[in-house]
C-alpha cells in the first residue's frame, strides 16, 4: 500500500497538469455543446407542427324519411365511407334485417359543427326510407347524418398521413398498453432508463441477437424528430442527451401526445402513416377511439417493426405479435386472462385494402381545384391540415361510372374506339353529385368533362324555344311553324341549305311537335322570326364566352363542354334559377373553424312560364319524341324530361335529361373527331338510362306548373277548340295569353251524323317518329 501512495506522489505531479488540461477541455465543449443541443431541442420542441394533410370529403350521407333509396345504394354508401357489416352497435358498422337497417355512426366535424356519432334505425320501403328512429329509443328522427367517405388527400411535401389526437381522447387502454409494452416506467424515468437498458442487453446476449431494446419513449420520439437512424455511439449519445434534456423542460403528457401523433406505423406507396389515429384508419377502416383491445395491441404491437409485422403482408407475424401484446397486457394488470383469451381468439380485423385514398375521382377533383383557386392558393391547399367538403356522392359517381362502362361494352367494336364524358347534378342545390371523365374511371389524364368542347347539335334546341316562349302574346307550345326547306347564304357566298334527320319536311308543324322530334326546318325557321342574336345574347348569359352568332349556331354549331351543357340545363331544371354549380360546400381548418362556405345564392327565378313550358315540352321528348325509349321503359314513372343531341356526320352523342331530382348529361365520341356512327339516341341516351335504373330519384311532376293553364287546341290552328273535336290537342298555355277564340268541329260533327265520316278520334299528342334520331 505504501508503495502504491509513493509511486502515485511521484506521478501525480506529472499527470496533473494533463488531467486538468483534460477536464477543462471536456467541460469547456460539454457544457457549450449541451446548451447548443438545449436550445434546438426547445426551439424545435416549442414550434412542433405535424405535417397533416388536406382531406377531401364527399358530401355526407343524409337520412331522411321520404328519401328515395334502395337497399343496393345505401350499402353502397356504407361501403364506400367504410362502413364494416357487422353488429350495428360498434361505431362504423351496420346490419342488416330484411328492409330494415340499423347504423352505428362515427360522428363528425362537419362544415356546421360537430355531429354525434349515434346509432339509427331506417326502414326501406317502395324505393324510399319510410321511416327512421333512434335504435336506442325508437324516437322518429327527422333526419340523420353519417360522416363523409374521404375521396382524396392533398399532401405536402413531407408525404405523411397523419390525424392528429388530444391525448384526452386517445383510448386509456392505449396508453397504457403503449407504456407496458415499449417503456414501463415512462412515468418514473427522466428520458433515459438505466434498468431498462441492463435488461435489455442481458436479453440481447442471452439470445444471441437482439430481442429487446432499451430505448424510452421519449428517446423514441427524439429519434424520430430529430435523429437519423444509423447505429453509432454519437448518435446514441446525442439521442440520450436530447432525451434527458426534453423531459427537463416539458411534461410527461406533452411528450406522449406527440409520441401518438407522430409514430410511424406503417407506408402505402409514397405516403407514410403516422400516429395511432392514422394507422386506426389505414388499417381498420375506423377511428381509434371505437378500436378493442385485439386490434389496440395491434398497433401497439406494430411499433416494434411496422414493415415486419405489417398485417396485410405478414398476418401470421402480425398475430402472433398482436397476442404476445395481449399477454403484456394480462402481466400489467390491464386486462383479466379471460379478456385476453376471448381478444386472442379474434381474427385480424384490418381492412384489404388501405385507407389513404389519394384522388379516386381525378375528374371531379379537377372541378375542386377549379372551384377553390378562386378562394384559396396552391400553397395554402400543400400546406395541409385543411378540410374540405365537397358535394360528391359516391354511390352516383359509381353507377354513373359502371353506366358510362356498360354501354359501351354493350356496342362492341364500336364502343372500343369511343370516349365519354358525364355529369350528374342534384338540382335542389346546384351540387355536382358525379363527374365522368373517361370511359376508364379514375383515368388521370385528359378530363373530357371539363376539356372536351364538341359541337353540342340539337340540345341547343330547347333554348332557341325557350327565347321565343319568353314572348307569350306571339309563341307558344300549339303555334304553327313552317318546317319547309330553307336555303341562305352564307358570309363567303356559299348557301346553307339544312335538312331534318330523316331528310323530309313536314310543312306546317306545332312548336311542342318541332321540339319533340327535333326537326331542323322548323327550328332554323322559328330562330330567324325571333333574331339569332338574342338566342346568342341568351347562351352568353350561361358564360359561354363567345358564341357563334350565324345562323347554325340555330342547330347547335357552338363547342360546348359536357359541364358547360350541365350549367345551361340546370337552368331549366331548376325552374329558371341561374345559379353556379358547385362542387365544394366548405373548407375547415385544422380546428375545425369554417374558413369558407359556398352555397347557392338565392334570388328570383328568370322566365319562370317559359321555362315549364320547355320542361312540360321536353317532358314530351321522352314520351313520344326523339328519347321515346324512356317513355317505352320502366323509367316511364319518372316522367322526365330531356333532349338528344347529335353533331354532324354523327362526330358526337348527347343527351341531357332530368327527374324531380337529378339532371344528368351524357356525351360519347371519338377524340380523333371521327365519326361514332351513333345517333344522341343510339349512345348517349342509353347511358342515361342505364344510370337512372341504378339511380333512386324522385319523378318529375306532369303538372305544368304555376302561371299555365292547360287548354284543349286544334294544332292546325293553334285555338282553342274543344274535346271532343278530331285532333284535338290539351296543351299548358300562359294564363292569359291563350285567346278565348274557339275552333269548333261542327262540320265534323255534321258527316259523324250522316255516317260520311270516322268517328272522333281520342285526343292524343303525335305518336312518335320512327325516324326521328337525333
Amino acid at each position: 500500500m505504501n508503495s502504491l501512495l509513493s509511486l502515485w506522489r511521484r506521478v501525480w505531479p506529472v499527470l496533473r497538469i494533463p488531467c486538468f488540461i483534460g477536464v477543462g477541455l471536456l467541460v469547456g465543449f460539454a457544457v457549450p455543446y449541451t446548451l447548443m443541443l438545449d436550445r434546438e431541442v426547445r426551439a424545435s420542441f416549442d414550434d412542433l407542427v405535424f405535417a397533416v394533410p388536406t382531406r377531401v370529403y364527399a358530401r355526407p350521407l343524409q337520412l331522411s324519411p321520404g328519401l328515395a333509396m334502395d337497399a343496393a345504394t345505401l350499402e353502397l354508401q356504407l361501403t364506400f365511407a367504410g362502413y364494416l357489416r357487422g353488429d350495428g352497435q360498434t361505431p362504423g358498422t351496420w346490419v342488416r334485417q330484411g328492409s330494415r337497417y340499423q347504423i352505428s355512426s362515427r360522428g363528425y366535424n362537419g362544415p356546421d359543427g360537430a355531429v354525434p356519432a349515434q346509432r339509427v334505425s331506417l326502414a326501406l320501403s317502395g324505393g324510399r326510407i319510410a321511416s327512421l328512429a333512434a335504435a336506442g329509443t325508437g324516437q322518429a328522427l327527422p333526419a340523420a347524418h353519417l360522416d363523409p367517405a374521404r375521396i382524396a388527400t392533398v399532401y405536402g411535401a413531407s408525404q405523411e398521413e397523419r390525424r392528429m389526437l388530444r391525448l384526452a381522447d386517445v383510448p386509456p387502454l392505449l396508453l397504457s398498453g403503449l407504456q407496458a409494452v415499449e417503456d414501463r416506467d415512462f412515468k418514473h424515468h427522466h428520458g433515459v432508463d438505466p434498468m431498462a437498458i441492463l435488461r435489455a442487453v442481458f436479453a440481447n446476449l442471452r439470445a444471441g441477437h437482439t430481442v429487446q431494446g432499451g430505448s424510452t419513449l421519449t428517446q423514441q420520439l427524439v429519434r424520430n424528430l430529430y435523429l437519423s437512424r444509423t447505429q453509432t455511439f454519437s448518435r446514441k449519445l446525442n439521442e440520450a442527451l436530447m432525451s434527458v434534456l426534453l423531459e427537463s423542460h416539458y411534461s410527461k403528457a406533452r411528450i406522449l401526445e406527440a409520441y401518438v401523433n407522430d409514430v410511424f406505423l406503417g407506408q402505402q406507396g409514397g405516403q407514410a402513416v403516422h400516429g395511432f389515429a392514422a394507422a386506426s384508419e389505414f388499417y381498420f377502416g375506423q377511428r381509434v377511439e371505437a378500436l378493442p383491445a385485439q386490434d389496440m395491441a395491434l398497433l401497439i404491437g406494430m411499433v416494434k417493426g411496422p414493415s415486419y409485422y405489417d398485417p396485410r403482408r405478414y398476418p401470421e407475424r402480425a398475430l402472433q405479435r398482436r397476442n404476445v401484446v395481449l399477454q403484456e397486457f394480462v402481466a400489467t394488470g390491464l386486462l383479466n386472462a379471460a379478456q385476453a383469451h376471448a381478444a386472442a381468439a379474434q381474427p385480424l380485423g384490418v381492412v384489404p385494402g388501405g385507407q389513404l385514398p389519394h384522388n379516386r375521382f381525378p375528374a371531379f377533383m379537377q372541378l375542386v381545384r377549379a372551384q377553390l383557386t378562386h378562394d384559396f392558393d396552391e400553397a395554402t391547399l400543400r400546406q395541409g391540415n385543411l378540410s374540405i367538403f365537397t358535394t360528391l356522392d359516391p354511390a352516383t359517381q359509381l353507377d354513373t361510372e359502371q353506366a358510362v362502362s356498360s354501354t359501351l361494352a354493350s356496342m362492341g367494336r364500336r364502343g372500343q374506339a369511343t370516349q365519354a364524358a358525364a355529369v350528374v347534378t342534384d338540382i335542389a342545390s346546384s351540387s355536382v353529385l358525379a363527374m365522368v371523365g373517361s370511359k376508364q374511371p379514375g383515368d388521370q389524364g385528359f378530363n373530357r368533362a371539363m376539356d372536351a368542347r364538341r359541337p353540342i347539335g340539337s340540345l341547343i334546341k330547347p333554348f332557341v324555344y325557350l327565347v321565343a316562349l319568353t314572348q307569350p302574346d306571339r309563341w307558344n307550345l300549339s303555334t304553327p311553324l313552317d318546317d319547309g326547306p330553307i336555303s341562305l347564304q352564307q358570309p363567303d357566298g356559299s348557301q346553307w341549305t339544312p335538312q331534318n334527320d330523316d331528310n323530309e319536311s313536314h310543312g306546317q308543324v306545332p312548336m311542342v311537335d318541332a321540339l319533340a322530334h327535333s326537326w331542323n326546318l322548323a327550328t332554323v325557321h322559328l330562330g330567324l322570326a325571333i333574331g339569332v342574336s338574342r338566342v346568342q345574347a341568351f347562351l352568353q348569359s350561361f358564360g359561354l364566352g363567345k358564341v357563334n352568332a350565324g345562323p347554325s349556331l340555330l342547330l347547335g354549331a357552338v363547342d360546348l363542354a359536357p359541364l358547360q351543357v350541365a350549367q345551361m340545363y340546370q337552368y331549366i331544371a331548376d325552374d329558371g334559377y341561374a345559379t353556379q354549380l358547385m362542387a365544394v360546400s366548405a373548407v375547415l381548418d385544422g380546428d375545425g373553424s369554417v374558413l369558407k362556405r359556398y352555397q347557392v345564392r338565392s334570388g328570383q327565378g328568370q322566365y319562370q312560364p317559359a321555362v315549364r313550358l320547355i320542361r312540360w315540352a321536353m317532358q314530351q321528348v321522352t314520351q313520344v319524341g326523339t328519347a321515346h325509349a324512356i317513355g317505352e321503359s320502366g323509367l316511364a314513372g319518372l316522367h322526365a324530361a330531356g333532349k338528344t343531341g347529335t353533331s354532324d356526320s354523327q362526330r358526337d352523342s348527347w343527351f341531357a335529361g332530368f327527374t324531380g331530382q337529378h339532371l344528368a348529361v351524357f356525351w360519347m365520341g371519338r377524340d380523333d373527331n371521327r365519326p361514332t356512327g351513333l345517333w344522341g339516341a343510339s349512345g348517349s341516351l342509353k347511358a342515361w338510362m342505364a344510370l337512372f335504373r341504378r339511380l333512386p330519384t324522385t319523378a318529375l311532376p306532369q303538372e305544368p306548373g304555376q302561371g299555365l293553364e292547360m287548354a284543349w287546341v286544334d294544332p292546325a290552328s293553334g285555338k282553342r277548340t274543344d274535346p271532343q273535336c278530331s285532333g284535338a290537342r290539351q296543351l299548358p298555355f300562359v294564363i292569359g295569353y291563350l285567346g278565348q277564340d274557339t275552333e269548333g268541329c261542327f262540320w265534323q260533327h255534321v258527316e259523324n251524323f250522316f255516317g260520311g265520316g270516322s268517328a272522333p278520334s281520342d285526343p292524343a299528342p303525335a305518336t312518335a317518329d320512327s325516324t326521328s334520331r337525333d
